[in-house]
């Protein structure tokens, strides 16, 4: 079967094509539109097709509209309760609306495509299809889904065993893990359904002292779902302006619910891995997003193995609706090769687009010597290489890279991107290298997981090391990322060091770098010393130069 996967119900609208069972191409579409998100979450947006990523992944393959055998839609009107509590039914019922109209919106943005062969899949079970049948390995074990919501409910639990989805528990709204937390996000001057990271990283500068408070509103119930109680912000902490100061009472908020979060997390997967003995737990939904809750339970929970779909929000809801429909339809479906599942050029395209710029450059014999030479001499790299990342983490192939030894280079990224002085920075790491520097989950190819760095090594990585001592790391073999295994092996021959910085190549409030346009504008706006596009290498001071 060939079959397109289309989110674009609430935020991240995002395409995926499966083509007999394979992944052949997933992105979302604000890497086209360069709108954050592609869209805001509201329900009038609800009708928006990702037109240009769809577009776009059907010529990866060399398909027409006509040519696809069903497309995948990753929410089923049908599911929908009017009057539900926690719905607006105002603009609930334009939302489903918009769904029932969604085979018309998507054969207009797609001429050819039979609006007949369009399929709702429910949002959770997209979800549930996203982690557990593009998972390495084997694909059955248990499987946890938790997010804002879906069509009525905010959470799935259940169990994969040959490719089918046995559901469990499902909580219906409004009770909801990933609303409470987009509200709290919001009460602290951030943008809901955006920046509840920013959350999870200012929570590590807080105590949890509000955290009996929530322990009677927020409570695992028992029968594999929980229940949340509507919670007064303001009286546990002043609500802070978009532009204002955070105080020790946003962090200990913000750390309290971070702390309960995790605790009904726990209590959600003992549940599940009571019913069904399994060893293997798979996560996704936004919440699975929160690296600092997938290392407690992976470390405090009751499971062996725990894998996280590194698109875990929205956007890979598109994978997953395309995954469920290909493994019903009798297709052998295949884990996802891994996230770099988007847009790439090829050499002489780059040299094109560089010509055209005007640019100066050069082609080094050895790119990874010559990147790893720079970054020695601690200068900043924008890093543009083989196919972009699908989800919301820079793997190597869109990444700012620089030297992790040096602290002020916190501050100086973060000026670099605009971001807030209080968020972390990431750091890769060679996986043979990895348990001698990092404790917690071993391997941890997508940065889902957050680990102790060892205090040995606090001092000669300081700028990748978080206020709690911790980390959020990328572990790289050079079996799947070869250029950037030699990249960190020639650092560590120069400096001693094994341990890369990188975080996502982009600037605040911009979409993550996709084309060799965006790289070019990035450079060129932001302090950057060095480009490294495909083969090529861009100098700053040559550019000044010039």
């Amino acid at each position: 079967m060939r079959v397109l996967g289309i989110n674009a119900i609430f935020h991240d609208p995002a395409a995926a094509l499966v083509v007999d069972g394979t992944v052949v191409a997933a992105a979302e579409e604000e890497r086209f539109s360069r709108r954050k998100h592609g869209k805001r979450p509201v329900a009038f947006s609800a009708w928006e097709p990702p037109e240009q990523a769809a577009r776009w992944c059907l010529d990866r393959a060399g398909l027409e509209p006509g040519d696809l055998d069903a497309v995948a839609y990753s929410y089923d009107p049908d599911l929908v309760e009017p009057g539900l509590d926690g719905h607006d039914e105002q603009w609930e019922r334009l939302r489903t609306l918009y769904a029932q109209r969604a085979p018309n919106f998507l054969s207009a943005a797609l001429p050819g495509l039979d609006p007949g062969i369009v399929r709702y899949v429910p949002h959770h079970v997209a979800h549930a299809a996203s982690a557990a049948l593009a998972a390495p390995g084997p694909g059955d074990g248990d499987v946890l889904v938790l997010d804002g919501r879906g069509e009525s409910h905010s959470h799935l639990a259940g169990t994969y065993g040959d490719g089918v989805l046995t559901t469990l528990h499902a909580q219906r709204l409004p009770h909801s893990l990933g609303l409470m937390y987009e509200d709290l996000t919001q009460h602290l001057g951030f943008l809901r359904s955006s920046d509840e990271y920013k959350v999870m990283a200012l929570a590590s500068y807080g105590e949890p002292r509000f955290l009996d408070e929530l322990r009677e509103q927020v409570l695992a119930t028992g029968d594999g779902g929980f229940a949340v109680a509507p919670i007064d912000w303001g009286a546990l902490a002043k609500a802070r302006a978009a532009d204002g100061e955070w105080t020790r009472d946003h962090a200990d908020l913000a750390a309290s619910v971070q702390a309960r979060l995790e605790e009904v997390l726990l209590d959600l997967a003992s549940w599940l891995h009571d019913r069904t003995g399994s060893r293997r737990l798979m996560l996704a939904g936004g919440v699975a997003l929160n690296c600092v809750a997938n290392s407690r339970l992976a470390e405090d929970g009751p499971y062996d193995d725990i894998w996280v779909q590194p698109a875990a929000g929205d956007a890979g809801t598109a994978l997953g609706a395309a995954l469920h429909l290909a493994q019903g339809g009798g297709d052998r479906v295949t884990a996802m090769p891994g996230a770099d599942l988007g847009r790439e050029w090829d050499d002489a395209e780059l040299a094109r687009r560089l010509d055209t710029a005007k640019v100066p450059y050069e082609r080094p014999a050895d790119l990874a010597a010559t990147v790893a030479e720079a970054l020695a001499r601690n200068e900043i790299v924008a890093w543009f290489q083989g196919r972009s990342e699908f989800g919301p983490r820079a793997l190597g192939h869109r990444s700012l890279l620089a030297h992790p030894g040096h602290a002020a280079n916190v501050e100086r990224l973060n000026d670099v991107k605009g971001r807030e002085q209080f968020r972390p920075i990431a750091p890769m790491v060679a996986l043979e290298h990895a348990t001698e520097i990092f404790e917690g989950p071993i391997p941890s190819p997508y940065m889902l997981f957050v680990h102790r760095v060892r205090p040995e090594w606090r001092e000669r990585i300081p700028a990748v090391v978080h206020v709690d001592g911790t980390a959020r790391i990328q572990t790289v073999e050079a079996e799947h990322e070869p250029l950037v295994a030699r990249l960190l092996e020639e650092f560590r021959r120069r400096t001693g060091v094994p341990v890369v910085v990188n975080t996502s190549l982009n600037t605040a409030g911009r979409p993550m770098v996709d084309d060799p346009r965006d790289a070019l504008e990035c450079f060129g706006s932001a302090p950057v010393d060095l480009l490294a596009i495909g083969p090529y290498v861009v100098r700053r001071r040559e550019v000044h130069a010039r």
